[in-house]
């Protein structure tokens, strides 16, 4: 009898596998990358400004645009961008209200995370960042001071970085554009400023100041473009794309125009 129940239980599972391989064959073909080709497009959905990932300035359209201009080229398309309000109020890229006829590509701020990978697959990823320090002079600790905050890209912990500086008797008071930041930290109306490490490391190298990464505590990500899922053939191209681009030095030549040196 136990030989029966093995060899039923053994066919469940063959049986099972066979259904599988069916049911694959009747999925409709990944035509993502044929479609860019088609149309000779490739389409991107980026909030109106993240800088230095998006600023919405033509002559330097900031370090995602000009990737993603890079990206496309390699693959023989042009770039089109679609703005989109709701990337830059909202972390959850469930609420951002995009669909395929809008953009084939995310971008503008998009991190690898648990909530991403929920939602969307992921491109390689081309810089790390997270929540950094900057200020006239190295700081020991931001006990007690009081600090000007620039929340920007989306997919940072905002939440995290809020108890940290609560925990640490910080007195925050946020600003909405880089150029606030700077205006207090060089006023001395702040002790220091707290941002995406990307930008910290571009107005610390643009202002001659200090700059560090906050206490690990705070995560860090790497940054990536979101796809679609299921988009395997277009997730190929841009893979091979960021390969070519980061062996000519094309990849570090635009993260060197708008970061700067990055944080130790």
């Amino acid at each position: 009898m136990p030989d029966v129940q093995r060899l039923l239980r053994d066919f469940g599972g063959i049986a099972f596998i066979l259904a599988l391989l069916v049911a694959v064959t009747f999925l409709p073909p990944d035509t993502s990358l044929s479609e860019v080709r088609a149309t000779a497009t490739l389409k991107a959905c980026v909030p109106p400004a993240y800088p230095p990932l998006v600023t919405g300035d033509p002559q330097r359209p900031g370090i995602d645009i000009e990737l993603l201009g890079a990206v496309a080229a390699h693959i023989g398309v042009q770039l089109a961008l679609n703005r989109n309000d709701a990337m830059g109020r909202d972390f959850n890229p469930r609420n951002w209200d995009l669909n395929r006829a809008q953009c084939q590509v995310i971008a503008g701020g998009v991190v690898d995370s648990d909530q991403t990978r929920s939602f969307l697959e992921t491109g390689p990823s081309y810089a790390r960042t997270g929540w950094a320090v900057i200020s006239l002079e190295p700081l020991a600790e931001l006990t007690g001071l009081s600090v000007g905050v620039l929340t920007l890209v989306s997919g940072l912990d905002r939440i995290g970085l809020a108890s940290f500086l609560r925990r640490a008797g910080v007195r925050p008071q946020v600003v909405t554009r880089p150029e606030q930041l700077v205006a207090g930290i060089a006023e001395q109306r702040f002790d220091a400023g707290i941002t995406e490490a990307l930008l910290a490391a571009r107005l610390s190298a643009d202002n001659g100041w200090a700059a560090a990464w906050m206490p690990p505590e705070l995560e860090r990500y790497n940054l990536v473009f979101g796809l679609w899922k299921g988009d395997v053939t277009l997730k190929r191209a841009i893979y091979q794309a960021f390969a070519d681009l980061a062996a000519d030095g094309t990849i570090a030549a635009i993260l060197a125009r708008y970061a700067g040196a990055p944080l130790d």
